[in-house]
């Protein structure tokens, strides 16, 4: 998915708190199975991945009103 659908929230990593925002990354990594490469990466080598993309703004944290879930998007 490329950038949030209209109706989606945008959610600032900035706050959440350190906890939660590693809970929605987490939670994201081990539902989307990602092919990392040639060698499997631990599950905290994906967490920082996902949060270096948060941080450098190649991805952002949504929150969808309708299902009330959270979820990440390219951004």
């Amino acid at each position: 998915m490329e950038g949030p659908p209209p109706d989606f929230i945008l959610v600032p990593y900035t706050e959440l708190p350190a906890e939660l925002l590693r809970a929605v990354v987490e939670s994201f990594v081990l539902r989307e199975g990602t092919d990392y490469g040639e060698r499997e990466l631990s599950l905290d080598e994906k967490v920082a991945r996902m949060i270096a993309q948060l941080k450098n703004g190649a991805a952002n944290i949504v929150f969808d009103p309708e299902s009330e879930s959270v979820t990440i998007v390219a951004r």
